[in-house]
């Protein structure tokens, strides 16, 4: 016995040094996650409801979301076992089945034409149904076959989908559909098709939708359902002129998706539906389904398994094996206003490695390093507007934002904290408290007003994104500022929220990177804005970190703080905030034109802690450029900058604390020169 442990322990650590995960471990967590789900299940088991507050739908659709999400995760289980099934899901799924799509039933489903949300459902369904057909479908009794074809026929000329990600839902049921001799539209298959075309962006992104949308599900919907859908029966026609396209852009993407987790297997905490938590490996298995040479198999199993390793590890599931609303632990303000205690079962999707036999490479591979486990990492990503910057001392992720905010330039709705923030990273969470949603601190440039309420941007224009020499990289967009009263009416969907906006000014800012360090340029022009008299400071945001409680050194923000000491982070005379965390460290410095500093501590803010610790700067703004320069383990030096030229044509020069130097062209203000020429600089 202690010599058979001692073999397996020796295996493991050769095949997966990085991780100590095998698909023993994955099968394990499946077995897990599957048992603790079904002590919650309805007699029959159509219905799987976990226990908890109903989400925003009401709990027919949460039990119906909980099934449909197991499901999957069954289905990846059963088809990479070759059909073996020896907790009997199979049995106790065709009874939920059967239950489910008799109108008759008291478990009865919510069906497509009731709700919304029954759309989505229908294709995790429809995909097992698909993989798993000898074992399943092929044995169900011919009642409720057709029973289940009614249910999901009623997607067939459905005109309701919202034109996102959604469009693979109705792909993959009439699909099924068609494979089994239900109804189904080659008309609304080829517009769905087309619309998802419509969502391609350079670099092997898409886009969720016509809006400014890029996240996660870029990975785990948008390139995910493409892979399915072409394996599914009969779809081998139809997808055959198209599976070249979607591999490339798969092979393209998951090169960039690779660079975004972290050493310790966080993905960048970014984005609506982060409760789905480990879903994020769903493209990397995507790409071994597909048969991608991107990404070798042991590196595809160390990033999948590195990223569902870093919630087992830290308390997802629950103790009960339950997954819950929240990211480690119960956190509700992470999920959406529609989400149930079904809706996390989405993680599923991060284990769809499990439909991959265990011969397969990516299970027999050694594991190998992650890109920041081999060195820094740096890379201009266009279609979102990001830089990646990764630091191997401490392997954290960091993106500057520049281009994504969940709106279309011009609109004027609230920050989405999930996504209109200047900084995201695997380390940090913005804050997402109400104060969060409605008054920017953390990475953030802000003008108040005299009540202290803040601006937000969304509906920027994005005015630059690219490379430097260096490992540098300079990112611009330019806002035209807005206080927004929040319609009362509006729901949380992950993106900001609409209401009435009045224009404070037009503030263009522009981001220096390189390592650990930004420095972040701010012009201010107040021109034709109506609420420019009622501006009182420019205020701007460093990255949040995760503190302990003895950290809540907190200086108000809403009311004039004191200039702070200078340390060894910053010149002589200037002021700088610096928010030491549990393990990370917030460095804000005030370069040209921020006069006071200070560390502002929120409670309950993010998932990762319960203080998160903010540095800010802050001054009565001017017409002209304000610099900053803003680290996240960034060390004892800060970069300094200098600006000059005319004002219609300013450049920055910025010397990094390793005495290399950048230069960078700055926009030019959006009314025309206000000032003569002047240099203005950090003090050296």
């Amino acid at each position: 016995m202690s010599s058979h442990r001692t073999a397996v322990d020796e295996q493991q650590a050769s095949l997966s040094p990085y991780t100590g995960w095998t698909r023993t471990h994955w099968s394990a967590l499946a077995d897990h996650l599957l048992a603790a789900a079904w002590r919650h299940a309805s007699p029959t088991g159509a219905l799987i409801t976990p226990p908890g507050p109903p989400g925003g739908y009401g709990t027919a659709v949460d039990g119906l979301e909980g099934f449909a999400r197991t499901f999957l995760l069954a289905g990846f289980q059963i088809t990479g076992e070759h059909g073996n099934d020896p907790a009997n899901l199979l049995e106790r799924y065709a009874a939920g089945l059967a239950a489910g799509t008799d109108p008759r039933s008291p478990e009865r489903w919510t069906t497509p034409r009731e709700h919304g949300q029954a759309k989505v459902e229908a294709a995790s369904i429809a995909l097992i149904l698909d993989m798993t057909r000898p074992w399943l479908w092929d044995n169900l009794d011919h009642g409720v076959r057709d029973r289940v074809v009614d249910y999901l026929a009623q997607v067939v000329g459905d005109h309701a989908y919202p034109q996102t990600n959604w469009v693979w839902f109705r792909i993959v049921v009439e699909q099924f559909l068609a494979s089994v001799g239900g109804p189904f539209s080659p008309d609304d298959m080829a517009a769905d098709l087309a619309t998802h075309e419509s969502f391609a962006r350079d670099g092997g992104w898409y886009c969720d939708g016509p809006e400014r949308s890029y996240d996660h599900y870029a990975g785990w919907a948008l390139h995910l359902y493409p892979i399915l859908w072409s394996r599914m029966t009969g779809a081998q026609d139809r997808a055959a002129p198209l599976l070249p396209t979607y591999r490339q852009r798969l092979d393209r993407y998951l090169l960039d998706a690779v660079r975004l987790v972290g050493a310790d297997g966080s993905p960048l905490i970014q984005g609506r539906s982060l409760t789905y938590r480990f879903a994020a490996a769903a493209p990397f298995w995507a790409g071994a389904l597909a048969g991608s040479d991107a990404l070798a198999p042991g590196l595809t199993r160390r990033a999948a398994s590195g990223i569902v390793k870093h919630f087992t590890d830290r308390g997802a599931p629950d103790d009960d094996g339950l997954l819950n609303l929240g990211w480690f632990h119960p956190w509700r303000p992470i999920a959406q206003h529609y989400s149930g205690t079904g809706s996390p079962y989405w993680a599923s999707k991060g284990l769809l490695g499990l439909a991959l036999p265990a011969e397969h490479p990516v299970w027999t591979a050694t594991e190998q390093p992650l890109p920041v486990e081999q060195a820094d990492q740096f890379a201009v990503v266009a279609a979102p507007g990001w830089a990646l910057s990764a630091t191997a001392a401490d392997g954290v992720v960091r993106v500057y934002n520049h281009g994504t905010d969940h709106a279309r330039p011009g609109d004027r709705s609230t920050d989405s904290p999930l996504y209109a923030r200047f900084g995201y990273s695997t380390a940090t969470a913005p804050a997402m408290d109400d104060d969060g949603w409605h008054c920017p601190l953390d990475q953030s440039v802000v003008l108040l007003d005299t009540h202290g309420e803040a601006t937000h941007r969304s509906g920027f224009t994005t005015l630059d994104v690219r490379a430097l020499d260096g490992d540098a990289a300079v990112l611009a967009s330019r806002a035209r500022c807005h206080w927004v009263t929040p319609d009362p009416a509006a729901l949380d969907y992950g993106s900001g929220l609409t209401g009435q906006a009045v224009d404070a000014a037009t503030v263009t800012t522009v981001s220096v990177v390189r390592g650990a360090w930004e420095v972040r340029l701010i012009h201010v022009d107040p021109a034709a804005a109506p609420g420019w008299e009622q501006v009182t400071a420019l205020r701007v945001g460093g990255w949040p970190v995760p503190a302990a409680p003895a950290e809540d050194r907190s200086s108000p923000i809403d009311a004039p703080a004191h200039p702070q000491p200078a340390s060894p982070a910053a010149g002589p005379g200037l002021p700088v905030a610096e928010a030491v965390g549990t393990t990370l460290t917030s460095t804000a410095v005030g370069l040209y034109g921020l006069d006071v500093a200070g560390v502002h501590t929120v409670r309950d803010a993010t998932p990762l802690a319960a203080h998160t610790a903010i540095p800010w700067l802050q001054t009565r703004p001017q017409t002209g450029w304000h610099a900053a320069a803003f680290a996240l383990n960034g060390g004892d030096l800060a970069p300094l900058a200098q600006i000059s030229g005319p004002e219609d044509a300013p450049v920055v020069r910025v010397t990094w604390p390793d005495q290399v130097t950048t230069t960078a062209a700055l926009p030019a203000p959006p009314t025309g020169p206000h000032h003569h020429a002047q240099n203005r600089s950090s003090a050296a």
